[in-house]
């Protein structure tokens, strides 16, 4: 199933719900940053959400960028993603692995660290970008994210991320995002009834590994609830936005003389984008040019 992302909304527009399915850029994730099986799970999570906070943006041009540093052998990680269906980002130590955690799964929290903070900054197209920072909860993702829509958003919210993994790629990745909205924050049973179906769920990769689409999964949780799920697709994708000539204007910032040392030491320059790891090749020629402009 192409990687899609689709929404809806039930109890008369009380509830707020986003599906996304990310397997196919997940791993094209993994294989661009040759990932470990956790730090797969953990950047596939987090890409995943990157989407669904970015879905209710209306500009454009509008972006979220997720940044989690916690005190695991992980390191940062770091996401941007776009109104537009894209996302792209990288974590610090892509070869990390961790045994498995008491649950026999893989164990994201100890790879990111329990301690620590999850910044997030909106930039909504125009004026300046909305930041937030809250501490760490577990390191899971999903859990850390929630907190910050409660804590830095008010909003009462439900996230489930999830990526499975093994030796032939990934083979299931998505999400889903409950939000009960202002009109209906004060109905605390409605709020009591969504907690109550989140919890029975045994995870996300579960439902899809058994055959779920993303409207089933939200009929299974929201059907009873008038849930209107709307008719458009919005597909999403891995997409970086680097490009050789932006390496080459990155390389002219360094100055002339470091521009000389690379052609007489090196016979070029060679890049990689931290973000989806292609790697550019900048000749002597193309240095020199720069230098000519300089």
């Amino acid at each position: 199933m192409a990687d899609r992302l689709i929404r809806a909304t039930a109890a008369d527009g009380g509830i707020r719900a986003v599906g996304v399915i990310t397997t196919r850029l997940t791993e094209s994730a993994r294989m661009r940053h040759k990932l470990s099986y956790v730090a797969t799970a953990t950047l596939g999570r987090a890409m995943s959400s990157g989407l669904l906070l970015a879905s209710n943006m209306k500009e454009e041009r509008a972006r979220i960028n997720i940044r989690i540093k916690g005190n695991g052998p992980l390191g940062l990680v770091f996401v941007d993603a776009g109104s537009d269906g894209t996302v792209r980002g990288y974590v610090e130590n892509p070869g990390v692995e961790l045994p498995p955690n008491a649950q026999g799964k893989l164990d994201v929290g100890g790879a990111v660290g329990k301690e620590g903070y999850l910044y997030v900054i909106r930039d909504v197209g125009y004026g300046y970008p909305y930041s937030g920072t809250v501490e760490l909860v577990s390191g899971e993702i999903g859990e850390d994210i929630a907190s910050y829509l409660v804590t830095s958003e008010q909003t009462p919210s439900a996230l489930l991320v999830g990526v499975f993994v093994g030796e032939e790629g990934v083979t299931a990745s998505g999400g889903l995002l409950l939000q009960v909205l202002p009109k209906a924050a004060r109905d605390e049973n409605l709020i009591e009834i969504l907690e109550e179906r989140v919890g029975k769920l045994t995870g996300f990769t579960p439902l899809l590994r058994a055959g779920k689409t993303l409207p089933q999964i939200l009929e299974q949780l929201l059907g009873d609830l008038g849930l209107v799920i709307f008719p458009e697709v919005q597909m999403v994708r891995f997409h970086c936005g680097c490009s050789f000539q932006r390496v080459l204007g990155a390389l002219k910032m360094l100055g002339e003389a470091e521009l000389q040392d690379m052609i007489e030491k090196d016979d070029g320059a060679e890049a990689s984008c931290q973000f989806c790891g292609e790697v550019y090749q900048a000749r002597s020629n193309h240095l020199l040019e720069l230098i000519q402009d300089l």
